[in-house]
């Protein structure tokens, strides 16, 4: 009676550490990728170029991309607890900040620092997996990586609001309106969720790493599989961030017209409601699949495998991709049901890529999970430097789509050469265990 008790118990610790961090990081991520659909009132209000809101998205990104091989050794050495309640805390200062910028250099400034937002990833991930058996980290992973789809809350929510809240906004503009209203709701939200987790998670966390060495917490990065993985997590991840950056721009450039003439939308009303239809747009037909699929993909990499769901994923993220990269004139609709079906595999994807980790890695998620996520999202910054070239070069707005599917490429090959050596490996190996 006393083991179902205490089992119990366990149970309920591991699914407030699951659901909380879930909460935490969506919210996070929201606030990650909020210049997504707000840059494009941003820049009309503060006349910025389209050079300048690149560097704003790359200052973001890079911000929650270099310190999370960090952010995952360091829930792994001292809990996910703390890690996040400071990483929620820290973040709500710059984020309210960007409410009262007014120029170029402060949005700046705060996008480097609010971007560190999105290093909750790497910190969740071995949270997660610190607190849940084998067996059953491949669905906890991809329900908490579901936690993505946050890069769709400010793309949902910001222009209905900005239309909604008045543009005085309230208390004789205390609480700003229009864009600026954006970043206040989520300062609030922050401080909310960092009392929640430090006080609705469990106070005797899990640090796995706690008393090893920064030497042995190293040691597993010297394996090339390692780094295939990163190479695997740019293309269903980087390439993701990418392009969910780039989607409301990408709509709104080669189908504003087409959308506003099907709508039926005046000049008026253009201006507000595009931004909502080419939002919508990006967020149901890819955000959506490419975050929400993850906990179909760590129960499928949890029942088949993680290898044999992640080489599917890709073959079908390059047949999306090829259609999608060839001159053929697609309407809005058909680029849509393409990118839906590039967002399955991207979403499928990331779980799968991640639940390898802790099968080859049991001992290492925090430090593998770091330095695959680190590099996973700094393929989100790298993936334009692919795709402006073949721009340039060929003239034509699609080779967005080029990019990924030359990523998703180089990336199946290298899975394939390593299930090769692999069959080798066991061939080799069979005889003299045969003989032992």
């Amino acid at each position: 009676m006393m083991h179902d008790d205490m089992l119990t118990a366990d149970t309920g610790q591991r699914r407030r550490v699951l659901w909380l961090s879930t909460i935490a990081f969506t919210l996070l991520f929201g606030v990650w990728l909020m210049l997504g659909i707000l840059g494009i009132p941003i820049s009309k209000e503060l006349g910025l170029s389209k050079g300048q809101m690149y560097w704003l998205t790359v200052a973001a990104i890079l911000a929650g991309a270099l310190p999370r091989f960090n952010f995952g050794v360091w829930a792994d050495l001292y809990g996910g607890r703390k890690v996040f309640t400071l990483l929620l805390l820290a973040v709500a200062l710059p984020t309210f900040w960007v409410s009262r910028v007014t120029s170029y250099y402060e949005l700046l400034a705060c996008a480097l620092l609010y971007g560190w937002a999105g290093n909750a990833y790497t910190a969740g991930i071995a949270w997660t997996a610190a607190w849940f058996p084998k067996e059953r980290q491949g669905l906890a992973l991809g329900v908490f990586g579901a936690g993505n789809v946050g890069a769709s809350v400010t793309k949902l929510i910001g222009p209905p609001l900005i239309a909604l809240i008045p543009a005085t906004g309230f208390f004789g503009g205390t609480i700003p309106g229009g864009w600026r209203f954006i970043p206040v709701l989520y300062t609030a939200l922050l401080l909310l969720m960092a009392a929640v987790t430090w006080f609705g998670t469990p106070a005797n966390d899990r640090c796995p790493a706690k008393g090893r060495s920064y030497r042995e917490i190293m040691a597993p990065l010297r394996q090339s599989r390692a780094w295939q993985f990163s190479l695997h997590y740019v293309v269903v991840f980087g390439a993701y961030v990418a392009l969910a950056a780039q989607l409301p721009t990408y709509y709104y450039a080669n189908y504003g017209d087409q959308l506003a003439r099907s709508l039926r939308l005046g000049p008026e009303a253009a201006n507000t409601w595009l931004l909502s239809a080419v939002g919508w747009l990006s967020a149901v037909g890819y955000i959506f699949p490419a975050s929400l699929l993850r906990p179909l993909g760590g129960w499928l990499s949890d029942r088949y495998g993680a290898k044999g769901v992640t080489l599917i994923v890709f073959w079908s993220m390059i047949a999306a991709g090829l259609l999608l990269s060839l001159p053929l004139g697609l309407g809005v609709w058909t680029l849509t049901a393409l990118l839906f079906v590039l967002g399955c595999g991207m979403g499928i994807g990331k779980a799968s890529v991640y639940k390898m980790i802790p099968d080859f890695f049991p001992r290492d998620v925090g430090a593998v999970g770091g330095i695959v996520g680190m590099l996973g999202a700094l393929g989100g910054v790298l993936t334009p430097f692919l795709w402006w070239p073949l721009e340039a070069l060929t003239g034509q707005p699609q080779m967005v789509f080029a990019a990924v599917l030359l990523l998703t490429l180089a990336s199946t090959a290298w899975f394939h050469l390593d299930l090769v050596r692999l069959r080798r490996a066991s061939i080799e190996l069979a005889p003299a265990t045969a003989a032992g």
